[in-house]
């Protein structure tokens, strides 16, 4: 897949071109697929998600932001790496939700009831450190993204922000560091 073949596609796109939506589609399934799958190999191994339903939804999302203005092919992976991370914590907060009582009381005998819901919890506490680093400086969340949730590496994540491989190299140093630190705190606030 050319780089520069999909940011005109992008570009065509936007212009309201929906035969460049059509020949965009074959040539970022692939990737998508890869980030889903990556993304559902960090979930809980009974997650109701699928990586087929994660790229339709998150397909859907992107499809419904033909006003964008995508930038270049990694800014569109950077866009559906976010939808994804949106996707898997609603996903995660309606079980937490129905878990809680909250459309109906289930009662179960299975032993698949009582897997931890610490992934679950993990999720939430990325999500919450995420949007706090978005706050304080919101390349550093973007570089996370980028590279936790999209799997791009340092040259790709550079392209898509724009900024030098060095910039992004030392920014993903730095937000790494900064989400440990605030989630071990977290974790001994909760102790």
């Amino acid at each position: 897949m050319s780089r520069e073949e999909v940011t005109q596609l992008l570009e065509a796109w936007r212009q309201g071109d929906q035969e460049a939506l059509a020949n965009l589609i074959p040539l970022v399934e692939a990737e998508l697929r890869r980030i889903a799958s990556r993304r559902m190999r960090q979930e809980r191994p009974d997650h109701t998600l699928q990586t087929t339903a994660l790229v339709n939804e998150a397909y859907v999302r992107l499809i419904k932001s033909e006003k964008m203005q995508w930038q270049n092919r990694g800014h569109f992976f950077a866009v559906a790496a976010r939808l994804m991370r949106r996707i898997l914590v609603d996903a995660a907060r309606s079980r937490q939700y129905v878990k809680r009582g909250g459309e109906f009381q289930r009662i179960s005998i299975n032993d698949e009831e009582f897997v931890s819901p610490q992934r679950d919890d993990d999720l939430f506490a990325l999500d919450q450190a995420l949007n706090k680093l978005k706050d304080i400086d919101p390349r550093k969340c973007e570089v996370v993204e980028l590279r936790f949730f999209a799997g791009l590496d340092l040259n790709e994540t550079a392209e898509a922000l724009n900024v030098s491989p060095f910039t992004v190299k030392r920014d993903w140093s730095l937000a790494r560091a900064w989400l440990v630190r605030e989630l071990e705190g977290r974790h001994s606030r909760e102790e």
